[in-house]
């Protein structure tokens, strides 16, 4: 099972996957500018691959979770 940690602010989205036996990050990543225009920068961190960033509309912090989570 892998743990993810959320760290949210007033118009931003930080997270992070680990894993908690090795503690190893497994992705990270950022919503920015929540209610506003909106961007979600990841990266598969344990997969080596590079970051990705989306311009996206993020109306609410809802949104970045669903964005997260997909």
């Amino acid at each position: 099972m892998n743990i993810l940690v959320i760290n949210c602010g007033s118009s931003s989205l930080k997270f992070q996957v680990i894993n908690p036996e090795t503690e190893e990050l497994l992705a990270k990543g950022l919503c920015e500018r929540i209610g506003i225009d909106g961007s979600i920068t990841y990266e598969a961190v344990a997969k080596g691959l590079p970051k990705v960033k989306k311009d996206v509309p993020i109306e609410d912090h809802k949104k970045a979770v669903s964005l997260v989570l997909d």
